[in-house]
């Protein structure tokens, strides 16, 4: 058979073929006079073997084991380990559907989604600051730590914000510290309303999530984070980081 013959009867490109040749998976036939390689039975067979195997999921360095006569790992070890990967996967697919139809059934989805249902639970509750331009800015670092958060962190934020944002006038007063942001959109970091800001802040901020240390203003992400606010408004939060790890001490 000829290259293109052999492609035919597997179902296979001459491409393909030309590939496992390369990789050692195909073994070349002799090559007749005119230069043609000569293809037998026995390379349909294990090319079909091939296609097989790859179909199944495995990647040709596990099909290259498999194929091996004198190394490698049996065949029912390999599908094996396939089988609980696609278990895992499809696992994972699962749960991703799941925080699908989670934000699908909401009534709402919020401009930073997608989020998680918590965190867009969160956001619900602070509805009323939706017009503020210090609440979208919130919510858009919310969104940013939970993306950036590991699971058992990302677990910690949302219990922690929750908890900050569960008494009864929470959100109120969360309402206020936003109001009080944006009316220093233009004004300088020593205006006298810095103070008052800092403070209604202050209280506000999850008490496990800051740390008895002082804040390093000069981390890169917080670099960022002030550099994005009116000098006013990145002064106020300043102070109120200060004052909440006082706080914590």
């Amino acid at each position: 058979m000829r290259i293109g013959e052999l492609a035919a009867a597997v179902g296979v490109t001459t491409r393909t073929v030309r590939h496992y040749h390369h990789l050692g998976l195909l073994p070349e036939p002799e090559r007749l006079a005119n230069g043609y390689r000569d293809y037998t039975l026995r390379h349909a067979v294990v090319l079909a073997r091939i296609r097989r195997l790859t179909e199944l999921g495995l990647g040709l360095a596990e099909v290259r084991d498999v194929l091996a006569n004198d190394a490698g790992r049996e065949l029912a070890e390999v599908l094996e380990e396939l089988d609980a990967d696609l278990a895992r996967q499809e696992a994972a697919i699962q749960e991703r559907r799941a925080r699908l139809r989670a934000l699908l059934e909401a009534a709402e989805l919020p401009a930073e989604g997608p989020v998680s249902p918590e965190l867009a639970e969160l956001f619900a509750g602070l509805a009323p600051a939706s017009g503020s331009p210090m609440a979208a800015k919130d919510r858009e670092i919310f969104a940013l730590l939970e993306t950036a958060a590991s699971p058992e962190e990302r677990e910690r934020l949302l219990a922690a914000v929750g908890g900050a944002l569960s008494g009864p006038d929470a959100a109120a007063r969360a309402h206020e510290a936003y109001a009080l942001l944006d009316a220093l959109a233009d004004a300088g970091p020593d205006d006298p309303r810095v103070g008052e800001a800092a403070r209604a802040l202050s209280g506000l901020m999850p008490r496990e999530l800051i740390p008895a240390e002082p804040f390093d203003d000069d981390h890169g992400f917080l670099r960022a984070f002030y550099a994005d606010l009116a000098p006013a408004q990145a002064e106020a939060i300043r102070q109120a980081l200060r004052l909440a790890s006082q706080g914590r001490r």
